[in-house]
């Protein structure tokens, strides 16, 4: 029986070492010198495409780093934002992408609207957008700073105290600023709230 359990426990540790050394061996990563790719949604519409010159695939966390990242992402037929980083990851079955280092999103309209940070998680299926540190946003007649932004899929655009909020006029001059705990910009209607703790503090302006 003692030659029995010895066996046994002889086998589960080899076992163990082969398991470790299995993973070991599969943690290959794989380079792509240039990658073009464009990701689809179940039913076969274009949900964006990436671009980088160098990026890297990591096979047991199922990663893509990708450094110099362009982002095109689609409404219908039409690229609705494009996003540029310094790097950026795709994990979660490319729904979760993750861009750092001088993030920029544009909005493809007339005002030319800005986003910038120092990093934006974006959840595809939820179509948010989370940005973080240093945020800017300009436009022709707008523009603010805060710590952080969230933008979602109604186009509503929240800002995060401390908020700063600079209106400009026709010569794309500075006129006056605000200061906020919050603010909130409408893309569609071009209009501006905020708020702040003293709720006397509560305003809606128009474009």
């Amino acid at each position: 029986m003692n030659n029995i359990y010895r066996l046994i426990l002889f086998l589960t540790f080899f076992i163990l070492g082969c398991s470790q050394n299995i993973i070991k061996e599969n943690n290959v990563i794989q380079k792509i010198d240039t990658l073009d790719m464009n990701i689809f949604s179940k039913e076969g519409e274009k949900i964006y495409s990436i671009r980088s010159p160098n990026s890297k695939y990591d096979s047991v966390y199922l990663k893509l780093n990708l450094k110099k990242t362009t982002i095109n992402i689609f409404e219908g037929e039409s690229i609705k934002y494009v996003i540029n980083s310094d790097s950026s990851t795709l994990s979660d079955n490319n729904k979760i992408v993750e861009l750092n280092g001088n993030v920029e999103l544009k909005s493809l309209n007339q005002e030319n609207e800005i986003l910038y940070g120092d990093k934006l998680i974006w959840n595809v299926d939820e179509s948010k957008y989370e940005l973080m540190g240093n945020i800017k946003f300009e436009s022709t007649k707008v523009l603010f700073y805060s710590n952080k932004a969230i933008l979602g899929k109604d186009k509503i655009i929240e800002f995060f105290k401390p908020v700063k909020y600079i209106i400009k006029d026709e010569n794309n001059e500075k006129q006056y600023e605000i200061n906020s705990d919050k603010a909130y910009y409408n893309i569609d209607t071009e209009s501006l709230s905020f708020t702040a703790k003293e709720k006397r503090v509560r305003s809606i302006i128009y474009f």
